[in-house]
């Protein structure tokens, strides 16, 4: 029977580790441990998950795949507007395949790493060359996408089609270390043994596994974040390892860079971006140097931007690509 009917109180368990993790941190995990964890978590994402429009079950595979790529390392609050937007514009693959590149890097506006929108018009590409403009449904062909590696892979599987997949995101890689590790975050590096767990751990029903993606990746998104953990608003902190074990600390913090954005090229390449968006033609060299006091640092990243296709130059004039 499906988690998805727990909140009707007919839940039977079937979780626990279901294969060998040969490391000895991840296999001291008891089983029947992991299974009242999946079951709690399930049934409080069924009471408290944010009302986000691409969980609504009528959602397409592609509109699942935009949300997915366009959620990647930007907050939701941004990405849910421009991704009623370019649904409006692009409905079906073949809409972003044929569509100006110059429209689809003003439509991404300022979601950042704009070479997503790039990969983005590639991928409805190959979409419609290759699987009749559909998003295909196995693992192996969404892969072979541009710009879908295995985290969106797997998630398209889950939350587009329905199927077991192991999903993992940094949400659920930071649930996982601290209910079930008792860390603080987990390993900078995603281990062999790490992945060998989050396979043993996923459900054997595909409801269930899909069950289980969500609610982690929820739990890890307004809950058990990384800046703070809102302890007593978690459906498990009776259970957690971390705070049963007193909160101990990060030992991997030495090993983590904490992302600046003011002052690197990033900043100052979207500045450019922003520019040649709002324009609809070519700007001179003279109005992009205003943008940054930096000449070399502003001649680095504007040379990047034409290097990575997203503009493009004619002597002083730039432009974005056609």
């Amino acid at each position: 029977m499906s988690l998805w009917r727990a909140a009707a109180g007919c839940f039977v368990p079937q979780y626990g580790v279901r294969g060998p993790v040969s490391h000895p941190v991840f296999s001291s995990v008891p089983s029947v441990q992991v299974a009242q964890v999946q079951r709690i978590v399930g049934q409080w994402f069924l009471a408290e998950q944010r009302p986000l429009p691409w969980r609504v079950s009528d959602t397409s595979p592609w509109a699942v795949l935009l949300s997915e790529v366009m959620s990647q390392q930007t907050p939701v609050s941004r990405v849910e507007p421009i991704w009623r937007r370019w649904l409006e514009l692009w409905p079906e693959p073949a809409d972003l395949a044929a569509a100006s590149t110059a429209m689809v890097l003003r439509e991404w506006a300022s979601l950042g790493y704009p070479r997503r929108a790039l990969r983005l018009q590639e991928c409805a590409r190959v979409v419609v060359d290759n699987h009749g403009g559909q998003v295909p449904d196995t693992y192996d062909e969404l892969v072979r996408l541009p710009g879908i590696g295995d985290y969106t892979a797997a998630a398209i599987l889950s939350f587009a089609y329905g199927k077991r997949a192991t999903v993992v995101d940094t949400n659920i890689r930071r649930v996982s270390a601290r209910v079930f590790l008792g860390q603080a975050l987990p390993h900078p590096t995603y281990s062999s043994a790490e992945k060998a767990f989050a396979r043993a751990i996923t459900p054997e029903s595909a409801d269930d596994a899909v069950l289980w993606a969500e609610a982690s990746m929820e739990l890890g998104a307004i809950v058990c974040t990384a800046r703070t953990a809102l302890c007593d608003q978690c459906p498990v902190r009776e259970l957690c390892a971390w705070r049963l074990s007193g909160f101990p600390q990060d030992e991997h913090a030495h090993k983590r860079n904490p992302q600046k954005f003011t002052g690197t090229d990033r900043q100052v390449r979207g500045k450019i971006m922003k520019l040649l968006r709002e324009e609809h033609g070519p700007v001179i060299r003279p109005r992009i140097d205003l943008v940054w006091p930096d000449l070399s640092q502003l001649e680095r990243c504007l040379g990047s931007l034409v290097e990575d296709g997203l503009v493009e130059q004619d002597g002083e004039a730039y432009s974005l690509p056609n």
